[in-house]
């Protein structure tokens, strides 16, 4: 059984910085693609970032691209979102989604991804 556990979320700044983590365990980590969405109220689950297996490379929305790292530590099973130059627009609920096994679907869509955490709320202050 997989659990992804996110951490990290909080209130911020707008033009602030904030990270979030997420932790894997319950299977090998290393072996497929991360991914972070996210969701505001009363939208859908939007693509974020992504990572690949060995994080030799990386995608992101368009949204975010530029102010939004997304990295990954095999040794300790965990991935990350550096946040940087937030805006209000970037409240939501984000996710973090772990492959499992081999997909055809785009890293930047929800089919990609067999394992979800719960979320963790960002919420960006004007």
């Amino acid at each position: 059984q997989v659990q992804l556990v996110e951490s990290g979320g909080g209130l911020a700044q707008a033009g602030g910085p904030l990270r979030l983590s997420c932790a894997a365990s319950g299977r090998t980590f290393s072996t497929y693609a991360m991914g972070w969405f996210r969701q505001a109220p009363g939208k859908e689950r939007e693509f974020v970032a992504a990572i690949n297996w060995s994080g030799g490379a990386t995608y992101y929305a368009n949204s975010v691209k530029g102010r939004f790292t997304i990295s990954r530590d095999n040794a300790k099973n965990t991935v990350y979102l550096q946040m940087n130059s937030l805006g209000p627009e970037d409240t939501a609920v984000y996710y973090c989604a772990l492959q499992g096994k081999p997909q055809l679907a785009p890293m930047g869509s929800t089919r990609r991804y067999d394992n979800w955490g719960q979320g963790t709320q960002v919420t960006v202050a004007s």
